[in-house]
């Protein structure tokens, strides 16, 4: 297949890769920001989109953050591109600080420690009595979502603000950049234009 690995990665190098990228966080963080900024849209639209997946990203519902996304994004006219990115806030590295933080925003509003319930997580249980165990978390589904609610729409406004005005900044360089690019490239060609002129008279 065109531009495939000569060597395929095996599950536990795609693991790791996923888990600590191989160019590190930082370069893929600026890939990301340029991905997003380069999105076609209107600058709310990409910020919009993207403040819609990282909010969402602070719901105790995973495996559905991407719907949960989209939903956010279609109803602000956000960027679905933008929302789908914009969940990868919420990530392996990230989700035990989110889910500490909503879970202690929820305790303290519903006045209830759900900390000392909280199930050791047991990969035997799990495939054992995969119901049983799963069941197990439901007590603190409800802190996480009475604390995750009012922090995914603090989210969303940080992101939308945040972004919306880097978009508007990195958009008005990118076309000054381009601008100057093209006056160079037209001071460039106007001496050959000249000389095709004088030829054209001298004829």
């Amino acid at each position: 297949m065109l531009f495939d690995r000569r060597h395929k990665l095996t599950k536990l190098q795609t693991l790791i890769g996923w888990l600590w990228p191989r160019s590190g966080f930082a370069r893929g963080g600026a890939y990301i920001w340029h991905r997003v900024a380069r999105l076609p849209g209107t600058s709310h639209a990409i910020a919009a989109g993207f403040a819609s997946g990282a909010a969402v990203s602070f719901t105790p519902f995973l495996g559905v953050h991407f719907l949960l996304g989209f939903a956010v994004a279609w109803a602000t006219r956000g960027n679905m591109v933008a929302a789908a990115i914009g969940t990868a806030i919420g990530n392996p590295w990230t989700f035990p600080f989110i889910f500490a933080l909503t879970g202690h925003i929820g305790s303290a509003v519903l006045g209830q420690d759900v900390a000392p319930d909280v199930p050791v997580w047991d990969w035997n249980a799990l495939f054992q009595a995969p119901f049983e165990y799963v069941s197990a978390f439901f007590p603190i589904v409800s802190p996480l979502l009475v604390g995750g609610i009012p922090t995914a729409i603090a989210v969303w406004v940080l992101f939308y603000f945040a972004l919306k005005a880097m978009v508007v900044r990195y958009r008005k360089r990118r076309q000054r950049r381009m601008e100057a690019k093209s006056l160079e490239m037209d001071l460039l060609d106007r001496p050959v234009a000249s000389r095709e002129n004088k030829e054209i008279y001298d004829e």
